[in-house]
Order: structure tokens, then sequence, then C-alpha cells
């Protein structure tokens, strides 16, 4: 399930939310099936129209329903999904220390590996190709950090006797990370191979390797959508092939504390014949946490490279174009996530570094500090990255929230009856 905001949606956004194609929106448009209109040179689909295309596809009025200004529309996966939602609220603070173990592969700085710590869970390993990343995750954690390309034969050798060792024997509870998922395409109704494909197949093969009782995989919500569905019902095979009976939903991030709309693929699958819980959301909207209760206080904080507080000095012609953009709105038409300015009282839109075209502070002419980025992400203020500024802000993000992977690991624990 998703939330639609906008009164208006693009081309692009329409084929992302429906899980279809943009040729066959286009087609939709065309038959009038989706009423559209021209906005600043660009086709836009009314809300509205969108709702009444999806309640005619599915015949169902359920599948829509209407909260206040904002949409909830169901993806197609949805219907076929089986979750088992549990609760979590009343372990989310300072939750009693487990013995269950985890590795995180594909650990980028390490946000996955904070939530999960911070639900108690004990880490062994954390693996990644980015230094900068690297250097992040050694000054955070104590435990070991495996740095290489898992691809290579040498570092995925020195990735398994490092779990091993630090292991001393226990059995290994978790692996979780995400991957990246370009590479897939398809000839006819398969799935074909593709050398972009080849980290996850890494991650398949170190979970065949390891034999984790569980598996968590995070993913970005266009992967549901990815050739009409099959890419995902191809990682849910491989899994079950792997001797993992898996669960995928949607989380939204600010459900559980982050103070932002960050939305994500939510893999949860074991071996071991317990039931896959998913966590259910705890903050209702009316409660998210916002964009200023998160950040505002540093608006007064002074330049301080030793805490990631570095404000970009922009050029006074672009300091003009910041100070005119409204709130919600992106600096350049055409790009909606890049040099878009957050909302003061809601939480933030998704925290990413895409070439330089950073989120726009709400108050201020200039783009966020890697701090207030990473105080969006829900990092705590002691979780100091790394490396030159541009890495950092590509460290941060890139990561899995904490307050998400936090949830994700006690709905693990609720599984083994922990809590």
């Amino acid at each position: 399930m998703d939330v639609i905001e906008e009164d208006y949606l693009s081309i692009p956004e329409v084929s992302e939310r429906m899980g279809i194609s943009q040729k066959l929106v286009r087609k939709h448009i065309a038959s009038n099936k989706l009423k559209s209109v021209r906005i600043e040179g660009i086709y836009k689909i009314p809300v509205a129209s969108l709702v009444d295309l999806v309640s005619e596809i599915r015949g169902k009025d359920e599948d829509v329903s209407v909260r206040s200004s904002k949409v909830l529309i169901n993806f197609k996966h949805v219907g076929k999904e089986k979750i088992s939602w549990v609760g979590i609220e009343k372990h989310w603070e300072a939750p009693i220390a487990s013995n269950l173990t985890f590795v995180d592969v594909f650990s980028g700085a390490g946000g996955l590996t904070k939530g999960f710590e911070m639900a108690g869970l004990q880490p062994i390993c954390g693996i990644d190709w980015f230094h900068e990343a690297g250097n992040t995750f050694r000054r955070n954690f104590n435990h070991s950090f495996v740095e290489g390309d898992i691809r290579n034969e040498d570092t995925k050798s020195l990735f398994y006797d490092t779990v091993a060792k630090q292991l001393n024997g226990r059995a290994l509870n978790i692996v979780a990370g995400g991957f990246p998922c370009q590479g897939f395409s398809l000839s006819g109704n398969r799935i074909v191979d593709d050398p972009r494909n080849s980290l996850y197949k890494e991650l398949l093969e170190i979970v065949s390797f390891l034999k984790p009782e569980f598996v968590v995989c995070e993913n970005v919500v266009g992967l549901r959508s990815m050739l009409n569905g099959k890419v995902e019902e191809k990682i849910l095979r491989d899994f079950r092939k792997a001797g993992y009976k898996m669960n995928v939903t949607v989380l939204r991030a600010a459900d559980y504390g982050v103070p932002q709309k960050r939305d994500r693929v939510i893999f949860i699958g074991n071996r071991i014949g317990c039931k896959n819980f998913h966590p259910q959301p705890f903050i209702p909207e009316h409660r998210y946490v916002t964009t200023g209760e998160a950040i505002g206080d540093l608006m007064n904080v002074a330049r301080n490279p030793a805490f990631n507080h570095v404000p970009t000095k922009h050029h006074p012609e672009m300091v003009a174009r910041l100070e005119a953009l409204e709130e919600g709105k992106s600096l350049y038409k055409g790009y909606a996530d890049s040099w878009k300015r957050c909302c003061w009282s809601e939480p933030s839109s998704t925290i990413k570094e895409n070439h330089g075209g950073v989120n726009v502070h709400p108050k201020l002419p200039r783009v966020l500090t890697a701090r207030e980025m990473a105080r969006l992400q829900s990092f705590p203020d002691d979780f100091i990255f790394e490396g030159p500024k541009n890495k950092q802000l590509v460290q941060i993000g890139n990561a899995v929230p904490p307050l998400l992977a936090k949830a994700v690991a006690l709905a693990i624990r609720k599984s083994y009856n922990e809590l």
C-alpha cells in the first residue's frame, strides 16, 4: 500500500504506483480512462481520476480509501500478500538485550546495523566495498567489518572466515542487506541473466553458504513493479528454492518515528518454520515527526565539521533562487526528487544524494547539511560520518533509516517469541 499525497501525479509516478508501464499509462490517457492536464509543459493525472481507474480495475471499493486529502492505493501485489503484522510499540523503548546474531551485507555506513543494535541484537560482521562508508562503520561500531567487493573470491573467503571466527560456535540467526536491482531484464516470460545482477546472486550465495535462520532484504518500492512484478516473483522463488519461506510488503519509515516519508520494500524469510512478522505501524499520520521538529534546533548551530554540520555556500544567484522556492517544490522542472524543498510541518520527502541534488532546507536558502540529513534518516547525533562532505551525503542517502531497521528487528524477535 502506498500513500499518494499529491493532487496530481506524473506519468512515471502513476506507472510506479500502479506497477504498469508508462506506455500503458499513456494508453489509458488516450482512451480517456485516465484524465490528464498539462501543467508547466508536463502531463499530470489528477489523483481522483487514478482512484476511479484503480477502483474499476480492482472491482472492489475497499481497495481504495480516501483519508482527508490523502489517497491510499493498493499495489497490484497487495491482494496476493499474506502479511502477519505484529505490535512492537510496547517493546520500543529500551528493549532488553538478545542473543540473536546478524550480519549486514552491502552494509554501507551501517544504518541497518545501527537499527538492529538498537533492537538489542548482536552484530557479527558488516561488508561493503565503499571505502569511506567502511571508515564510518569502523568508527561507530566495535565489531568486525570486511571492506571489499563481495564478488571477489578472496574478499568472500575473508568474510566467511571472519563471520565464523566471530560467531565462535554460535548460530547465525539473520543475514540482512539490500542489493542493486537495475540489472533484471526479461526475455519472453523469463528473467534473463545480466552481469548487473551479480550482487543479487552473491546475496543468494552468501545465504546458501551461511545458512542463517532468517533473511531480511531491503529495497526500493520500484522493485515491486519491475518487469510487471516478475522480479519480485523471482526473488521469492529463488529464496524458496534456498529453503526460505518469505513474505514481502512496503513499510513507511515515518510509521516508526523516522521524520521522513521513505517507503521501502522489506522481504522477511526464514527456514526454521517460524511465522514471518512485519512490524505493525504505531505512529499515526497526525503524530509523524516533522522536519522542523527533527532539525529546527540545528539552524542555530555553528559550522562544525566534526559534527558533520557544514552548510553549503551557494552562489548569490542560487541563494536567490532557493529563497524563492516553495516548500514541497523542486528547483528544476522535470526533476521532482532533486533540489526539492522540505516541508517544515511534515516529515521530509525521501532523503537522497543524487549527483549533488540533495534536499533543500525548509527555512534557509541552502541545501541540507550532512547532519541534518542524518537527523532526517533517524541517525543519532553521536553517529559520525567519515570522508569528505560529498561522500558523507552519499552514505547517508543510501542508508537504511535506523529506526525502520529497529522496527524490523523487533518483529523478528517476536518470531522467536523473545518479546
